[in-house]
């Protein structure tokens, strides 16, 4: 096959692998912020407690007076200002009507376990009235005291983020000028939008990752027509802002980020770039391998009723177009007649695939009567737990379709040979070879790839197993 089919033909990593292990770019500078926040708050809260006591009501109360009751005190009133988002980065944690609601909560809480489990031990009320006025006023005051500090620090250009800077040249000026707005941030260049064409892309990021970029802002107009450049950014270990315009679609995995008072789309980095993609090679491996173990037995017998009913080999090798449209040869169990390939070119015209990218017949005189129960089954997909081990692909990723179909692609269907390919996938549990319009089932490979997770992944295993036993679509 040539490369005037197919233009991606060097072998690059998943789309959702590292090139390499990388942590996310400022960790360090986020946990030293969140250490010194919590820090603050411990300290505080200690203090807090210890004046409460001093001048509260002046009798003993057995429960106040355990160290273990005060370290409870803090971490209730950690744990409640976590869970309310308070050591965030950004305005997050400077929201003082958040911090007051969690400080109150945990002193609710407090109150209660006191009352559950030490009902008949004095407690004092005014105490407990005064450890919420002193909490409360002290975490705020350190709290802005902390930012007044930080603010000091960063305009003496300390502890900023280094942060890059593409869009289209009209509106680079008015993206410099927001970015310049917050005091956080080194701009440390600017690119048009072309840097992240297809062409570009990896050198753009290499750039990115040797100048120490943390933060990359880029217009919604340079990203919009560049499918999951996102995942580029979270694989490189940086943070993807998105600036605000006008648009219809907004990508999936993105939180709301306030930059100034202007609402900014941001896809953070994973802490360790690639991480969830080393998980699932790592699932593969071991469920490739003790399903061989186990199906060992089946494979034996599935082999013996194939050379019992027809004249020919047990497997049937195909080559098929993998990730970055590198050529493979996928392995199945033989269920067609051994001269099959041969005889589809005078079948086209009964392709019941409406635009005829793909190629399917429910009845197709060339499949044998084995084969058919084979089909009905996905048995005869089980050899591929081979193409598994050898990382040609994955248990679940878009289908390898053959050299044919591929030869028929649009430019835009070609992004699904960005990831590796896999033996089930969303297409195939959510209709199988029911649906018949390739668009309907690129469309699916398409929201599977936007919205990539293990537990994603899980969820289309489980429902692969009951649709091949429900043998939905199946033919």
């Amino acid at each position: 096959m040539t490369s005037r089919y197919l233009p991606l033909v060097n072998f690059k990593p998943d789309l959702r692998s590292a090139q390499g292990t990388r942590i996310q770019r400022g960790l360090a500078l986020r946990v030293l912020r969140i250490i010194t926040l919590i820090l603050l708050d411990a300290m505080s809260v200690a203090l807090a407690w210890k004046l409460a006591i001093f001048y509260g009501t002046p009798l003993d109360s057995p429960l106040t007076e355990r160290s273990s009751f005060q370290l409870l005190s803090l971490a209730v009133a950690i744990g409640m200002m976590a869970a309310q988002g308070l050591y965030e980065a950004g305005i997050h944690r400077r929201n003082y009507a958040r911090l007051i609601r969690a400080v109150s909560l945990s002193e609710f809480f407090l109150l209660l376990i006191a009352f559950l489990y030490e009902p008949n031990l004095y407690i004092s009320g005014s105490s407990f009235i005064l450890f919420w006025l002193f909490s409360v006023t002290f975490i705020c005051v350190a709290r802005l005291s902390f930012d007044v500090a930080t603010n000091l620090v960063r305009q003496k250009g300390a502890i900023r983020y280094p942060v890059f800077l593409i869009t289209d040249a009209e509106d680079q000026q008015s993206g410099i000028k927001l970015i310049e707005k917050e005091n956080c941030y080194n701009l440390m260049g600017v690119a048009e939008a072309s840097s992240l064409d297809r062409d570009k892309r990896e050198s753009t990021l290499e750039f990115l990752r040797n100048q120490g970029i943390v933060e990359a802002f880029v217009s919604w107009n340079a990203i919009k027509n560049r499918l999951y450049i996102s995942w580029h950014f979270m694989s490189a270990g940086i943070t993807l802002r998105i600036l605000p315009t006008e648009r219809e679609v907004i990508p999936p995995n993105t939180v709301l980020w306030m930059i100034g008072e202007v609402p900014c789309l941001t896809i953070s980095a994973p802490i360790l770039a690639g991480s969830d993609f080393l998980v699932k090679r790592g699932f593969d491996l071991c469920c490739a391998t003790i399903l061989l173990v186990l199906l060992a037995p089946i494979y034996l017998l599935i082999s013996l009723l194939i050379k019992l009913d027809s004249p020919g080999p047990i497997l049937f090798k195909q080559k098929r177009i993998g990730l970055h449209c590198k050529e493979f040869k996928i392995w199945k169990f033989r269920t067609m007649v051994t001269n099959a390939e041969k005889l589809q070119a005078s079948l086209e015209a009964k392709n019941e695939i409406k635009d005829g990218v793909l190629f399917k017949l429910k009845d197709d005189p060339r499949v044998t009567r084995v084969g058919k129960f084979l089909r009905r089954y996905s048995l005869d997909e089980l050899p591929q737990l081979f193409n598994v081990l050898i990382g040609e692909m994955s248990l679940v990723g878009p289908r390898p379709l053959p050299i044919r179909d591929v030869e028929r692609f649009q430019t835009t269907h070609f992004i699904r040979q960005e990831v590796l390919p896999g033996i089930s996938g969303l297409w195939q549990v959510s209709g199988r070879s029911d649906i018949e319009n390739f668009e309907d089932g690129v469309r699916l490979d398409i929201t599977y790839i936007e919205n990539w997770s293990l537990w994603l992944d899980l969820k289309i295993l489980v429902k692969t197993v009951s649709v091949v036993l429900q043998k939905t679509g199946a033919y």
